[in-house]
């Protein structure tokens, strides 16, 4: 018995060991993260005098879920946001929080529309921000920047540098075909990058993002010749990151660079996941689905339309 004891002492601390050198790098869509101040863009329908009327309780509610998402994931490393209004708004995420109070913002003002951008967060007591950047693009058929840029940062972790880039891909309004050159653009754009990257030092990619856009279409294609996906499946009662129109798909994607798999201090292989955490899902007309913040013009005080993703890193 004492002997058996030790054993599974030693299993137990080794495992508490491990846990301890594994962070995960996560992606979030938070779904239309807005402040309650009449900004430049258009965010008109987010104000308190508005027909959804935000207002400052709502907002709040709003930030202290995405806190408890990212606790629940375990206070990723890095992770990237699409659907923020400024830069303001993923401050107030972190902002005055001890969980978070190491916690660094990268951001960019993109020219989108709907006044919506991406950004990331990371663990600045365990990695150095060594640069970062937007990559702005003007899509086919137009004669201005109309849509989000990429953003990418580099991070060092003591002697290993590599690279994150946060991507939200063009809507499919307007018709999945009619648009999917819009995709395929931004696809394209992602990977100049990604090959000038490689060919000048080789450095380990993470590609996080919102593609809308499923694995099996084009623009994902585009990323598999570059890069390994890291979400390809989903388990339980969710069978993706977003459901719509009676569907469940994958269109939160991660993308890892191979050379950044399976290394001591790399992504662990088959670490992908799609987080469906009870809180965040709600069953509508006989189906569970994520438990969106507004459904029409009813405020319902969820989460997002679109489930988290991530992988670990060790």
């Amino acid at each position: 018995m004492k002997r058996f004891a030790v054993i599974l002492c030693v299993v137990v601390l080794a495992n508490m060991v491990e846990a301890q050198k594994t962070r995960s790098i996560a992606f979030y869509n938070v779904e239309n993260l807005f402040d309650t101040l009449d900004g430049p863009n258009d965010d008109a329908e987010f104000l308190p005098s508005a027909k959804n009327e935000w207002n400052n309780a709502k907002y709040q509610e709003k930030l202290s879920h995405i806190r408890e998402v990212l606790l629940a994931m375990g206070k990723p490393l890095i992770c990237g946001f699409s659907e923020v209004e400024n830069a303001g708004v993923v401050r107030a995420i972190i902002a005055q929080q001890k969980d978070f109070k190491n916690y660094g913002l990268v951001h960019f003002e993109s020219p989108d529309a709907r006044g919506i951008d991406v950004a990331m967060i990371y663990d600045s007591s365990q990695l150095r921000l060594l640069g970062s950047n937007n990559i702005r693009f003007i899509l086919p058929g137009e004669t201005k920047a109309t849509t989000r840029d990429i953003l990418w940062a580099q991070f060092q972790f003591k002697k290993q540098v590599f690279y994150v880039m946060v991507n939200h891909w063009p809507s499919r309004r307007g018709g999945t075909d009619e648009s999917d050159v819009k995709r395929v653009a931004a696809a394209k754009i992602a990977c100049q990058f990604i090959d000038s990257v490689q060919k000048s030092n080789g450095l380990p990619i993470v590609l996080l993002g919102d593609l809308n856009d499923y694995p099996e279409n084009t623009g994902p294609k585009l990323l598999d010749e570059r890069l390994d996906p890291m979400i390809t499946t989903a388990s339980g009662p969710t069978k993706g990151t977003h459901y719509y129109n009676n569907e469940w798909g994958i269109l939160d994607h991660i993308y890892v660079s191979p050379n950044f798999i399976g290394s001591k201090k790399g992504i662990l292989k088959n670490s992908g996941v799609i987080h469906n955490f009870p809180f965040l899902m709600e069953e509508y007309k006989g189906v569970l689905q994520p438990k969106r913040t507004y459904g029409g013009a009813k405020y319902l005080g969820g989460y997002s339309d679109h489930l988290p993703v991530s992988v670990k890193i060790k």
